[in-house]
């Protein structure tokens, strides 16, 4: 039964990335919308990399890889600040619960790309109008995650999505799907994940898809004694609007108070190398209190600074 499952997880993995490879002849960079579902929110992922695909085991896998929500086994609050460069920041907030009346694990988050108003710019007043305007994304979803083995977990997220510029708006939908199986050897687990699946956005005549992802990564625990513990974690994805990528990272535990993290992104048009720390206090018997901050390369862009705050009770 154990093979016959681990067999159905590499061809779900297989299969997208065959069918992206066999109906993407050429990138497509610029041409897809709604670009701030791309922007990892997680300062711990981000610390590492973003290889997280197959880590995913707090709140911010909503985002990273729903079917990692089975293992978390208390109710828990993030709180998530990207500063993007141009005075852009996006923000997370998320809650993972599980109930008695339902199997299985739930997560509600919400998300919002916000900017400073921008002055209207025409032909003729290329100075400005003096007359400004608001542009801006936000986005709330609805997560659910269950084992269907103890080592086989599945996990779905649906967001509804608004992006507003100037006087106009849209709202689509959108769905996440992520897999999550637990080898059992050296602390292994195999993840994949299938992002931004919906519908297309149309701010005028001609409509635009969403940027679909495809991730497959390999995690495990490179070392573990005593108060000291190192994990490591790779990945691929394809993108549907650019070529295929590759994130590598690591995260360093003491005690599992102190943590540091260092990662690279390979393949990408600006973001490289990144790195971040974290600490996380027992506040209670029962409950605890984590702060993660990640630096990230954008190259000529400058750099991206993430800051998570995570409350367990």
């Amino acid at each position: 039964m154990k093979s016959k499952v681990f067999v159905g997880v590499l061809i779900l993995v297989m299969v997208p990335s065959i069918l992206f490879g066999a109906t993407k002849p050429f990138e497509k960079v610029g041409t897809y919308a709604a670009q701030f579902l791309k922007i990892g929110t997680s300062a711990r992922a981000a610390g590492m990399g973003n290889a997280f695909t197959a880590v995913a085991n707090d709140a911010t896998a909503m985002y990273w890889n729903p079917a990692g929500l089975v293992e978390i086994n208390r109710t828990q609050v993030t709180l998530n600040n990207v500063v993007w460069p141009a005075d852009i920041d996006v923000y997370f907030a998320g809650a993972v619960f599980t109930t008695p009346y339902l199997p299985g694990t739930f997560g509600i988050s919400a998300r919002a790309l916000t900017m400073d108003p921008q002055e209207e710019r025409t032909i003729y007043m290329p100075q400005g109008t003096n007359r400004f305007f608001d542009a801006g994304d936000m986005s709330f979803g609805l997560s659910y995650a269950m084992y269907f083995t103890d080592k086989f977990s599945a996990g779905f997220s649906g967001h509804f999505i608004h992006m507003g510029l100037a006087d106009k708006s849209v709202e689509t939908m959108a769905f996440d799907f992520g897999l999550l199986y637990r080898i059992g050897i050296q602390g292994m687990k195999l993840g994949m994940m299938i992002q931004s699946l919906g519908g297309q956005i149309d701010f005028d005549d001609r409509s635009s898809k969403l940027p679909t992802l495809f991730r497959v990564g390999l995690s495990m625990d490179a070392y573990r004694q005593g108060a000291h513990a190192l994990l490591a974690s790779g990945e691929f994805s394809h993108p549907s609007d650019n070529k295929e990528r590759m994130n590598v990272g690591m995260e360093y535990a003491f005690n599992q108070f102190f943590f540091l993290r260092s990662g690279y992104n390979i393949d990408y048009d600006t973001q490289g190398l990144a790195w971040g720390v974290g600490f996380r206090v027992d506040t209670s018997q029962t409950s605890d209190l984590g702060f993660d901050y990640a630096w990230e390369d954008l190259g000529y862009l400058g750099a991206a600074h993430r800051v998570t705050l995570n409350f367990s009770y």
